[in-house]
């Protein structure tokens, strides 16, 4: 099984009133997909995942799913920040039709790394869909050491990706080298997927990819036929829009984008709020490229 090469971290559609729309959730998935995405992960951080209660996380990943069928491979949030609530959400994801999990480090507990042992093993142990580790240590306070995740891959077979965010290029190298056979390495950061592609990465969780995975997948393509200045290229084109997208908290600005798109997203829930005047002045120029 392989979680896929250009996966993009969706973000939550909301109507007028603030609950989900589901329906429009059900044409950005499709978009997504046509535009060239492998995979989704739905209601993770960019999904505003923690502003969803379990009965919404449930009806979205079953709505993303119906809409993509097998053309995209789904990937579920299912992590907490305690182990219980993280095994109750894994089976229920399973139960929506998600293709696979993705369980973050748990944040505000600052677990240690045996902890964090028990806390993935516990999860793996609650399903049999295939888990990516969610590593973002400048959200959670706590960073996966790159030992540990190993030894949870040797211990379970369904552990068998990691969403590394830590973006810390030393650790992508140590993970990589170190890694089992079949353990699938996606970078968590836009910016950093050609720097991961040359250490080994096999693809991308993103939030620029809402709008430019068609850029990602030719820089991919020219990375690995050789044309390293061809990909180079392509990433330099990108360094603006990744600046400004993460000018103010992800996903507060690739919403706004996405409206400006044309699809009917919505706000992001509070505590996040709208987006700054000056930063949409700066960003709407660069979407007609990303519009057609």
């Amino acid at each position: 099984m392989t979680f896929g090469s250009i996966l993009t971290a969706m973000i939550t559609p909301f109507d007028k009133n603030g609950a989900i729309d589901y329906r429009e959730a059900k044409r950005l998935a499709r978009w997504l997909v046509d535009r060239g995405n492998d995979g989704l992960v739905i209601a993770g951080s960019t999904g505003e995942g923690m502003a969803l209660d379990e009965k919404e996380r449930i009806e979205l990943v079953a709505a993303v799913k119906e809409s993509v069928g097998n053309d995209a491979c789904v990937i579920a949030n299912a992590g907490t920040n305690e182990t219980r609530g993280s095994t109750i959400a894994a089976r229920a994801m399973k139960a929506a039709g998600a293709d696979a999990l993705l369980a973050v480090v748990p944040y505000y507990n600052k677990p240690t790394q045996s902890g964090l042992l028990a806390h993935f093993g516990a999860i793996a142990d609650a399903t049999d869909l295939p888990i990516a580790i969610y590593n973002i240590p400048g959200r959670t306070a706590t960073n996966m050491l790159p030992a540990t995740l190993v030894e949870l891959a040797r211990r379970h077979a369904t552990i068998l990706g990691v969403k590394e965010s830590s973006g810390d290029l030393k650790q992508f190298a140590t993970i990589l080298r170190d890694r089992p056979q079949g353990f699938q390495f996606l970078v968590g950061d836009d910016h950093l997927y050609l720097p991961g592609l040359a250490l080994g990465a096999d693809g991308i969780v993103g939030v620029a990819t809402h709008l430019c995975s068609r850029e990602f997948v030719a820089m991919r393509n020219a990375f690995a036929a050789g044309n390293t200045s061809e990909a180079a290229r392509i990433h330099g084109s990108l360094l603006e829009l990744f600046e400004l997208l993460f000018a103010v908290s992800n996903p507060i600005p690739i919403k706004w984008a996405m409206g400006e798109l044309g699809f009917a997203v919505g706000r992001c829930r509070l505590p996040l709020d709208g987006m700054p005047d000056d930063l949409a002045r700066r960003l709407r120029p660069l979407l007609a490229a990303y519009a057609a």
